[in-house]
Formats: structure tokens, sequence, C-alpha cells
């Protein structure tokens, strides 16, 4: 199994905004969020991944075969000190892929090419999720991680530090 894990390029955003309709189509058994009058879910901040440089977003392959997606991002953890932190917005593995280390391989990439502060949130109801990182956070982390609760957050959140330095195609 062949997996990559690249930056999508304006071209692609069309993939990343139809994966992204699978993924909102998926987490809508945790969220009660409907579809909008053209039948679609639609993201707020799709497109401040192209124009915002604290944005990231990456197409998962396998085997050439679309198979997910994560947008990462840099987000301003306190304002008086401008202290950064790095968040996974959004991370989806389509279910036939999912179970194969899919997930945990883009997941390690991810946090290897941004090395600093991290924090992975999960809404309470997603139990799949929570699992699913906290067993990679852990096994990536070696368990040295945190796991914290927010007023403004309804669900755990794992924090945590990487130094890698292993990926050398930084954005």
């Amino acid at each position: 199994m062949n997996i990559k894990i690249e930056m999508a390029s304006v071209e692609q955003k069309v993939v990343l905004r139809n994966l992204l309709e699978l993924y909102k189509y998926d987490f809508s058994e945790y969220d009660p969020e409907d579809v909008n009058e053209h039948g679609e879910y639609g993201y707020k901040y799709f497109d401040h991944y192209w124009t915002e440089p604290e944005r990231f977003p990456f197409l998962i392959t396998v085997d050439d075969k679309y198979a997910g997606f994560a947008l990462v991002r840099k987000k301003t953890q306190d304002h008086m000190t401008n202290e950064f932190c790095l968040s996974m917005a959004e991370f989806f593995v389509m279910k036939k892929y999912r179970k194969h280390g899919v997930g945990k391989h883009a997941a390690t990439y991810l946090f290897d090419r941004f090395p600093g502060k991290w924090e992975v949130a999960q809404i309470k109801e997603n139990i799949p999720a929570r699992k699913f990182w906290v067993k990679v956070i852990s096994d990536y982390t070696n368990r040295n991680y945190t796991e914290i609760q927010r007023d403004d957050w309804d669900g755990p959140i794992q924090t945590f530090i990487t130094y890698s330095n292993n990926v050398v195609d930084q954005p």
C-alpha cells in the first residue's frame, strides 16, 4: 500500500471539496447540521485554506487513489504573547481505507511535518474518533500528552509537542 500525503493545490480544490462533503455526511451522525438549499453541507473556512498562510490543506492518497484529507491550521493560543499552536482542524479517511494504517500514517506525517505544540479535538459524541486519536497520539508521543477540556469545546482535546525534523518540505 503506497500512502501519500500532499498539500492540495488550487487545481485540486474541487477534489477536496467533494471529499469534505463525504466527511460531513459521515460526521452527520454526531453533528445535527443539515445540508443547505443546494444539498451540500459546505465548510465556512474552505477557501481560506488557499488564501491564508496559516492554513494547510492536504490530500491523502492510497495507491494513487484519493483516500481522504487533512486540514491543519496554526492558531493563536495566547493573544497576549502571540503564542500559537497547530490544530488538526479536520481529518478524514474514507471507510474503505480505515483500519489499514492510513490514518495513523497521515497523522504521523503531519505531526512530523509541523513540529511544535499541537491540539487535536474531538466532539464528545464521536467515540470512534476519540479512540483513534488517543491511540495515535499516545503511540506517537510515547504517552507524553495531556487531555484537557475547554468551555468553548464540547469534548476532549489532546495537547502535545512534536520535535521532529524528519520532513524537509515545510510549507
